[in-house]
């Protein structure tokens, strides 16, 4: 009875708490919301100013006394009242859109492996910031169910979700991770790694949102890659303390981002070892899939191809498969209730001793 209530007053919302975005999936409408995970704050009142798209115009332009605040940190918390602002905005935009009023049940992604306090941390966010019911899953897994891979079935898949500040790797099996790894190697790392190349090699500091936009415009993996892209880059001379522009080939961020996309190539190989023989069968025939940003980089499923040996295949839209995943799953709660992160909260004291 208080379910049917519910259907009627209230909404479902699946969310992509990512560390450089964040995507809401609204029950009935679809994908509502994609924008930046960052928050202005001034720290004169301790008010929000700006969330998502408005806020990240923000970063590097702000007075002393507004701060644009990236408030997730390598997939996971980092300040959790930002955090609780950040949900409560984007919950408050999807009642307009629902046009409900009860408080909303929440589904949320994060990544896999994460200690239990930090699943605390999201699923307390969400529910100060006015959610009724909060269920968590793993990003990897919601991905695979949002490209519609058969995780139900008794065969491996495998999916390498590269996300803004991790990337998860996972086999999955009835509705199970059979062996996973989370590593900090994601789009931030990249961005960090062409700063510091061009500081070493040209110079020349830039920012967060310039290395974006030059991995974004002219990055890639591989070795048989065209050399010939090239891209004129504004910064700060850091022997003039002036002004310079400089231009830089694709070669360069190639050579920039190398170390880095080595360590995901080993760490993707270190869980293919701890892959029990007849799953890496079933991998072998049925390929690995890439979701996330990360997926987009130029060159990159060709180098897996060639030095795992495996079909490499890019997801349909790989930017939304977790949140299409979360829609999937809050269509069918009960049937998916398997593969969700245990609340802590609906333990009996025996089971959580």
């Amino acid at each position: 009875m208080f379910e049917k209530f519910f259907n009627i007053f209230s909404h479902d919302i699946g969310v992509d708490l990512g560390t450089a975005n964040t995507l809401v999936y609204l029950r009935g409408h679809g994908i509502i919301i994609n924008e930046p995970s960052v928050v202005a704050v001034n720290q004169k009142t301790d008010r929000v100013v700006a969330v998502g798209n408005d806020a990240k115009q923000m970063i590097g332009r702000t007075p002393a006394h507004i701060v644009a605040i990236r408030p997730l940190v390598e997939g996971v918390i980092s300040d959790f009242e930002v955090t609780e602002e950040m949900l409560a905005y984007l919950f408050n935009k999807a009642r307009k859109i629902s046009k409900k009023m009860l408080p909303p049940r929440v589904l949320i992604g994060v990544p896999s492996n994460i200690t239990n306090v930090e699943v605390r941390a999201v699923r307390d966010a969400a529910k100060s910031a006015g959610a009724r019911e909060v269920h968590i899953v793993e990003e990897p897994m919601a991905a695979a169910i949002g490209i519609r891979l058969p995780v139900k079935e008794p065969a491996g898949t495998m999916i390498i979700d590269i996300g803004g500040g991790t990337t998860d790797i996972a086999v999955i099996s009835l509705s199970g991770i059979v062996s996973s790894k989370n590593v900090k190697v994601a789009g931030d790392r990249l961005n960090n790694d062409i700063i510091a190349y061009l500081k070493n090699e040209f110079k020349i500091l830039i920012g967060d949102r310039t290395a974006e936009d030059i991995k974004i415009a002219i990055g890639g993996v591989g070795e048989d890659r065209d050399d010939s892209a090239e891209s004129a880059v504004r910064g700060r001379d850091l022997i003039t303390g002036l002004p310079r522009e400089v231009v830089i080939t694709d070669s360069d961020i190639k050579e920039a981002i190398a170390p880095s996309v080595r360590q995901l190539i080993v760490a993707v190989k270190e869980v293919l070892e701890h892959t029990p023989p007849e799953i890496l069968g079933d991998i072998m025939k049925r390929g690995i899939v890439l979701a996330g940003g990360g997926a987009l980089i130029k060159g990159l499923p060709d180098l897996l191809r060639e030095e795992l040996k495996i079909p490499i295949f890019i997801a349909e839209d790989p930017l939304t498969a977790v949140a299409r995943g979360t829609g999937i799953i809050l269509e069918d709660i009960a049937g998916y209730r398997d593969i969700l992160i245990t609340n802590e909260d609906e333990l009996s004291p025996i089971q959580q001793s």
